[in-house]
C-alpha cells in the first residue's frame, strides 16, 4: 500500500464540529505552536466560525484565509491558515447543528485528499459527534472506520483494518478491539485478528515512531493472564499462538503478561509498545497518566492520523473553557510520525 511521504509538508486540521470544542482549542493552541521553527499546519473549514468564535471569547489568534496549502507555511507565522470549505454556517458554541454535517464530512475528505495529493504530511482530526452526523445519513460506525474508507477507495482496494493507537503518559498502547461491549470482547477476538494488529503495530513502532527493532508486549484478556488456563482458555488458545508466530519469525513479540503488571514494565523499558485486549484495559492506564495530553493515532492507514484524545465537549464549547495540549500533542506527534514515515520511503 502506497505511503505518502510529503514530511517536510505541512500538516493538515480538519474542522471538526464547529460547535464542539475543536474550533476554540484550535485557535488556543497556534500561539504555541508557532514557537516551533519547524512546524507548519492549515485547516480545512468554515472561516467564519473560527472568526465568530474568536470574537466571542475574546481569542487574539489572527485568522488568514488561503487559497492553497502550499501557501500555509509561510502564513503560518502570521496567523491561522484556513483553506474555506465552502461552507458558511452560524454556529453557537455547544450547540450542535444538523446542517453543519455536509462541511464537518467535507473537511476530512478535503483533508485526507490533501495528504494524499501530497500538499500535506498528516491529517490531524478534531472531534465530531457520531450521533449528528448518523442523523445526517452517515453510514460508518464512527470518524476511524470513514478513514478507512477513504484509504480503500484512493488505494482502490478494500478498506484496511485501522487500529486505534492511545499515545500518552511514556505509553503507546493499540487496541485489539475497540467499541464493543465488554461480554462480546472473547467472541470477537480471533487469531487472525490479533494476528493483524500486532502486524500492524510493530510495522507502525518502526516506521512511524522509529523504533528500528521494536519490543511489542501483548496483554492477557483474563486476570493473571489466564493463570495457564485455569483462568478462562483464551489466553492459551488464541493469544499464545499468534505470539508464538512471531516468534518463529525472529520478531520481539512478548507476553501474554498479565493486564495488571504490562504496563508498568512498559514504562521501565520492557516494551516499545503494548496491544491490549479490549478499550477500557488499554485506555485507562494511557488516561490516568495524562488525561489532558494523550493522542488517538491510527495504526494501518496510507497517510498519517492523529487526533486529540477527547470528544466534543459542548459544555466546554459554550463556555469557552478548553484545554488544547491534547491537540499540541497531536499536531506534534503528527509532525514527528509524518518524518520517520518519509525516511523509510
Amino acid at each position: 500500500m502506497k505511503r505518502p511521504s510529503s514530511g517536510d509538508k505541512p500538516l493538515v486540521l480538519t474542522q471538526g464540529d464547529p460547535a464542539g470544542v475543536g474550533i476554540l482549542t484550535t485557535l488556543n493552541a497556534w500561539p504555541v505552536l508557532r514557537e516551533s521553527r519547524h512546524l507548519a499546519l492549515y485547516l480545512r473549514g468554515d472561516t467564519k466560525v473560527f472568526q465568530d468564535t474568536a470574537r466571542r471569547f475574546s481569542c487574539k489568534t489572527p485568522i488568514v484565509e488561503i487559497g492553497h496549502p502550499d501557501e500555509a507555511c509561510v502564513a503560518f507565522r502570521d496567523g491561522l491558515p484556513i483553506i474555506p470549505s465552502g461552507e458558511t454556517l452560524d454556529i453557537t458554541p455547544g450547540k450542535a447543528d444538523p446542517r453543519s454535517a455536509a462541511g464537518i464530512i467535507t473537511s476530512i475528505k478535503q483533508a485526507v485528499g490533501d495528504v494524499w495529493d501530497g500538499h500535506a504530511s498528516a491529517v490531524v482530526t478534531n472531534p465530531i459527534s457520531k450521533n449528528l452526523l448518523y442523523a445526517a445519513g452517515f453510514k460508518f460506525p464512527g470518524h476511524t472506520e470513514f478513514l478507512a474508507h477513504l484509504a480503500g477507495e484512493l488505494t482502490n482496494g478494500p478498506a484496511p483494518l485501522p487500529i486505534m493507537m492511545l499515545v500518552g503518559g511514556g505509553l503507546k498502547v493499540a487496541l485489539a478491539t475497540i467499541h464493543i461491549p465488554l461480554m462480546t470482547v472473547a467472541a470477537h477476538l480471533t487469531q487472525d485478528l490479533l494476528h493483524e494488529v500486532c502486524e500492524i503495530t510493530v510495522d507502525a513502532l518502526k516506521h512511524d515512531f522509529g523504533v528500528e527493532t521494536p519490543v511489542l508486549g501483548v496483554c492477557g484478556l483474563n486476570p493473571h493472564a489466564g493463570e495457564a488456563g485455569t483462568i478462562g482458555s483464551e489466553d492459551e488458545d488464541v493469544i499464545v499462538p499468534v505470539i508464538e508466530q512471531f516468534k518463529a519469525r525472529g520478531l520481539s513479540v512478548v507476553g501474554p503478561r498479565p493486564g495488571d503488571t504490562i504496563f508498568h514494565e512498559s514504562l521501565n523499558g520492557a516494551y516499545d509498545g503494548v496491544v491490549a485486549m479490549y478499550h477500557d484495559q488499554g485506555l485507562i492506564p494511557v488516561k490516568t497518566l495524562d488525561i489532558w495530553g494523550g493522542v488517538n493515532v491510527t495504526l494501518g492507514l496510507p497517510f498519517v492520523r492523529t487526533s486529540p484524545d477527547h470528544g466534543t465537549g459542548y459544555d466546554a464549547a459554550a463556555q469557552g473553557k478548553v484545554r488544547c495540549e491534547s491537540l499540541i500533542s497531536a499536531i506534534k506527534l503528527a509532525k514527528s510520525m509524518a518524518q520517520n514515515r518519509s525516511k523509510q520511503t
